[in-house]
């Protein structure tokens, strides 16, 4: 199967349904008045994460999501039905960034886990609600709010206990598939790794650990080169790493330096040291956070080590580490074969030991409060009052304005002047004229242009024939 670990996808929250302009008609009820009913809400998109779910691949081919629409009112006072919320299956470990701004909004890690990313549109209000004793038959209702049309990027963060990483070659995917019933594809060549591998390990209790597989990191993999740079989030969430070095590439290295058995042992040692140092500092580059995990450092393919020199070079390697990195003080190093199986329970005790030490780390991703998914808030009552430099033009904006404006029928004379002189109370005319517009000026409020009238009586209701508009 492909492993796809980051998409973009386009969202749509489901339309509030009209509100309706009904009448009662019922026998010896010859003036029964209004009953339009409300528009149901629009649908919302919601994001669920799923541990049946490895991968990001199904939005490769399906990358736009729609929430229902609301049903329209019906006579006789019918609200209509709400649009059934849209549930998007993730899987666990997704973040989930506004694609415009890529703030983290979401980090969905536990099963179950679900966060709103669009709510559905407001159901436009029928005609009943406008009855009132100086209007008992209004001839207007309001259309259905407009959902929540966004953009997402899914980043997909492997939840693994361990994380494994190393030059390409240094045995990652045999140990992998030593120590777990994990089936990577092994082959004597650069990055034959080319996604991440999940394996299983198993504890003497039965309990598991999870044990990811990184592509191989080689020097400048965190500035794009190679492939392990688009693999190194995976990692984020581990507890611990085990840092495997290509033993077999070192000894290679000490035998064409010298025949002496103490100074090829050295220079054996030498060549370990900077392969090490490279990924190091790789992972400093990428993230420091992730440079100060825990680690068990590994020789791999001790079957190809002559005499004593696993010994020697796991004490050689620990001496290194206490004296030239601070915190690698405690971190343990071991020799292995994975084809062999030499030394590999050494390694999974030590590992096991090492767990206990580290609790599952805290959410690596700052989430910040999403204010796109539900912004159908009418508590904002700004008023932002704007000139346009080519001409007599006053441009109004503000929270409350523009969901006013977003379920107002601009071709409904009555609708209109409703909301003008909602506007009107809200303080909007008194700010135009302290602004410096004058009778005539045109006022544009986002869809809607109207001429400016300076009445003096700013509090009294505006007078519906006097406006154009």
């Amino acid at each position: 199967m492909q492993f796809v670990d980051h998409v973009i996808i386009e969202i749509e929250s489901g339309k509030g349904g009209n509100g309706m302009v009904a009448w009662r008609r019922e026998k010896y009820e010859p003036f029964g008045g209004p009953a339009g009913g409300d528009g149901g809400k629009g649908g919302d998109v919601i994001l669920e994460a799923s541990s049946h779910l490895s991968t990001l691949l199904d939005f490769k081919y399906q990358h736009i999501y729609k929430g229902q629409d609301g049903e329209k009112g019906r006579n006789k006072s019918q609200h209509g039905a709400q649009g059934e919320p849209l549930v998007i299956k993730v899987p666990c470990g997704t973040v989930v960034r506004d694609a415009e701004s890529q703030l983290a909004i979401a980090d969905l890690v536990e099963e179950g886990q679900q966060v709103l990313v669009a709510s559905g549109g407001r159901g436009g209000r029928g005609n009943t609600r406008f009855s009132s004793s100086r209007q008992q038959a209004p001839q207007f209702c309001e259309p259905g709010e407009a959902g929540i049309h966004r953009s997402l990027a899914l980043e997909l963060k492997l939840i693994a206990d361990v994380g494994l990483v190393g030059f390409p070659n240094a045995g990652k995917s045999t140990l992998i598939s030593a120590i777990s019933a994990a089936k990577p594809k092994i082959a004597d060549y650069p990055f034959t790794t080319l996604t991440p591998n999940l394996g299983m390990v198993r504890k003497p209790d039965g309990d598991g650990v999870l044990v990811a597989d990184i592509p191989g990191l080689i020097e400048g993999a965190s500035e794009g080169v190679g492939l392990g740079h688009d693999f190194l989030r995976h990692i984020e969430r581990t507890r611990l790493l085990i840092h495997l070095l290509d033993g077999a590439e070192a000894l290679e290295h000490a035998m064409a330096a010298s025949d002496d058995d103490d100074t090829a042992f050295a220079a054996f040692i030498e060549a370990l040291w900077g392969g090490f140092l490279t990924i190091h500092q790789e992972l400093i580059t990428f993230s420091e956070r992730i440079a100060q995990k825990p680690r068990i450092v590994a020789i791999s393919k001790l079957d190809t080590l002559p005499g004593d020199w696993s010994t020697r070079a796991v004490v050689a390697l620990q001496t290194k580490l206490a004296a030239q990195i601070a915190s690698a003080s405690a971190w343990p190093v071991r020799c292995l074969s994975a084809v062999t199986r030499q030394g590999t329970d050494e390694l999974l005790n030590t590992l096991f030991i090492e767990l206990e030490k580290y609790p599952a780390p805290e959410a690596v991703v700052e989430v910040v409060p999403d204010t796109i998914a539900t912004n159908h808030d009418d508590s904002d009552f700004t008023i932002s009052i704007g000139k346009n430099p080519y001409g007599s033009v006053f441009i109004v904006e503000g929270g409350k304005i523009q969901r006013l404006f977003s379920v107002l029928d601009e071709k409904n004379r009555p609708a209109v002047f409703r909301t003008l002189n909602i506007l009107k109370s809200m303080g909007v005319f008194k700010a135009l004229k302290r602004a410096g517009a004058q009778d005539g000026d045109t006022i544009m409020i986002y869809t809607m242009e109207f001429g400016y009238t300076d009445d003096e009586s700013q509090d009294t209701p505006l007078d519906m024939e006097a406006m154009t508009f």
